[in-house]
């Protein structure tokens, strides 16, 4: 009878080839996902956008700041008719430009509210690269702006979408006060959002720019709304839900909509929801 020694001796160096290079292909993976998790986290439209009276906003004008980091950003702002109103600042999802909210903030200004749509590093025409640090710079100029114009925080109204929703708990974490915070679309941090092929825990210690909302949610003291599609397939709705039950805020509201996805919440009843969380509040 042959011996089945040299067999088995086969048999486990293509398993152990095998498994090297299966190991080797994972790395390879996560290993340009880690140098490339940018590109994968933010598509700007690099594009100056059109002037804001071409798309339905005659009000806004173009008004530019300068980062802590030193780069020229530009936003589009309107003050509210109204002195006594509270003004949005809307921090936009990770593509498009701030013209791509013109909806919005159309709904806002007919509403009575001053109105600032924050542009990006690298968005519609500004330089610079998007980063979490980066991001923060540039919303950390659009409150020095309107605090230097004459709006208070306790007069603002941070509104988060999506990726902005990072950008906007950060923003409510380093005010003294603010009118309310509105958070669309919210995630509860980006590594929570990695691939589910990924093994446990490594996102986190791959990931550079997080935006950890579950982390900064908790001790937040303003109004607070999160408007969530059940649909969402992109940002699970368990995540609005997850940030809700971590704030703390006396006031604070969830406002689920069955049908809508993660790009139509706002035209399926997260507008309406907004604005009348707002309303309620803030318009005398």
């Amino acid at each position: 009878m042959p011996s089945a020694g040299p067999f088995f001796m086969r048999m486990r160096r293509v398993i152990a080839e095998t498994l090297g290079a299966v190991a080797g292909g994972y790395l390879l993976l996560t290993g340009g996902m880690a140098v490339f998790q940018r590109d994968f986290i933010y598509h700007p439209a690099t594009e100056p956008p059109p002037p804001p009276a071409e798309i339905g906003l005659p009000e806004m004008v173009p008004v530019t700041m300068i980062t802590g980091d030193g780069y020229v950003i530009t936003g589009w702002y309107a003050p509210a008719q109204n002195p006594r109103a509270a003004t949005v600042v809307l921090f936009h999802g990770n593509a498009g430009t701030l013209a791509h909210r013109a909806r919005k903030a159309r709904a806002f200004l007919d509403a009575g509210f001053g109105m600032f749509l924050a542009e990006y590093r690298g968005y519609g025409g500004n330089p610079g690269k998007p980063s979490e640090e980066g991001l923060y710079a540039d919303a950390r100029a659009v409150m020095t702006w309107l605090s230097n114009a004459g709006i208070p925080s306790a007069k603002v109204v941070v509104y988060g979408e999506s990726l902005g929703s990072g950008v906007a708990v950060q923003m409510a974490a380093e005010a003294e006060r603010l009118a309310a915070l509105v958070l669309e679309a919210p995630f509860t941090s980006l590594p929570d959002l990695a691939p589910p092929y990924l093994l446990p825990g490594s996102a986190r210690l791959l990931m550079v720019d997080r935006y950890d909302n579950a982390a900064k949610i908790g001790p937040l003291e303003m109004p607070l709304l999160i408007i969530h599609g059940e649909q969402d397939g992109l940002v699970p709705a368990a995540m609005g839900r997850a940030l809700f039950a971590a704030a703390t805020a006396a006031e604070k509201e969830l406002s689920i909509h069955p049908e809508a996805a993660h790009n139509d919440v706002w035209d399926l009843g997260g507008g309406e929801a907004a604005l009348d969380f707002l309303a309620r509040r803030l318009v005398k």
